[in-house]
């Protein structure tokens, strides 16, 4: 409250001193006509110059001390700011929550980041480059050749010891919890490989004809994706891809452990069950310096296949391009 006592303190000296002056100007000897008595003469002014004063300094006291109570009283009043942090606290671990469960559903669902870890696909994919996988691709178009995809061992190969893979448990808690674990990168009961599709169901392909590998009869230019130097096989064989099965390859023929080298230890001749394959790679994210896509190679474009097996899968869509997300927690490819 503004100190309004001191306007009045200021008041009372003005009207004392007004009152001094008056008193100073009366006749130092009375005249005939005008009677002397106590109450004519000049009154001491020191006296109630005084109290005006003091009691301006009383209430100005009074006022600062009402001021300052009052102001500890609305600060006790002022509500407190833990309940707004409790608020956002909340809404954070809301969000957090919220985006830790749309990650885990991308990633088993929709994509998911693999490492390389062998030299089987130089130099397309190096070691250690992280490639994007498309897990929806193969739920809307066919599996093509030329396709690079990422398969389990099941039914085929098995681990890397070459032991069967496990089925999946047969409780669908189990099964629910190890896909969730596997979705993060945590855990996995399974052996996932990483090659490139030569044959699909029903195409006959052998090695070698002038040294090329063909496709119905159809030899491929393979120069553009295999390892520089390399040749497109030094060992022969000749395949009719059962149904349901592709022929696979690496691209670094000489460090591939490809369909060539189980024909005889594994079930389909070497083929791989195209039900085992988890989706389609289609771009490599890391390192930076290699970041690009990884489209289908020109020569298995050649219009003599379109006589051959179409696919897999009804439908003509292209590979769904999906945003990268989290890839700290990542799966190992073999070979």
């Amino acid at each position: 409250m503004e100190n309004a006592d001191g306007v009045t303190a200021a008041d009372s000296t003005a009207s004392d001193d007004s009152a001094a002056t008056e008193g100073s100007a009366a006749p130092d000897t009375p005249t005939p006509d005008t009677p002397t008595s106590a109450a004519s003469q000049p009154q001491p002014v020191g006296p109630r110059s005084d109290a005006p004063a003091q009691d301006a300094a009383s209430a100005q006291g009074t006022a600062s001390a009402q001021g300052t109570a009052a102001a500890q009283g609305t600060a006790a009043a002022s509500p407190k700011p833990p309940k707004k942090k409790k608020r956002l606290g909340r809404e954070l671990t809301i969000i957090v929550v919220a985006a830790l469960a749309l990650t885990l559903l991308l990633k088993i669902f929709v994509v998911q980041v693999y490492e390389i870890p062998s030299a089987s696909m130089e130099n397309t994919l190096l070691v250690g480059d992280r490639v994007l996988v498309n897990k929806l691709v193969y739920h809307f178009r066919n599996i093509h050749r030329g396709d690079i995809i990422v398969f389990s061992g099941a039914g085929s190969w098995g681990d890397l010891n070459g032991n069967p893979i496990p089925p999946p448990s047969s409780n669908p808690v189990v099964r629910a919890w190890d896909d969730v674990l596997g979705g993060l990168g945590l855990h996995s009961s399974t052996t996932y490989y990483i090659k490139r599709v030569i044959g699909l169901p029903g195409d006959h392909v052998a090695c070698c004809t002038g040294g090329d590998v063909t496709v119905n009869g159809v030899k491929l230019d393979e120069t553009s994706y295999l390892y520089p130097g390399a040749a497109p096989s030094t060992l022969q064989f000749k395949v009719t891809v059962p149904a349901g099965r592709l022929w696979v390859m690496g691209d670094n023929r000489a460090f591939s452990d490809d369909s060539r080298y189980h024909q005889t230890t594994s079930p389909g001749f070497g083929t791989i069950p195209a039900n085992e394959v988890a989706g389609r790679a289609f771009l490599i994210i890391w390192p930076l310096s290699q970041f690009r896509d990884l489209p289908i190679p020109a020569t298995f474009q050649q219009a003599a296949f379109n006589a051959g097996p179409a696919g897999l899968a009804g439908g003509g869509v292209i590979a769904l391009g999906v945003p990268v997300v989290f890839w700290r927690h990542r799966r190992r490819l073999t070979r």
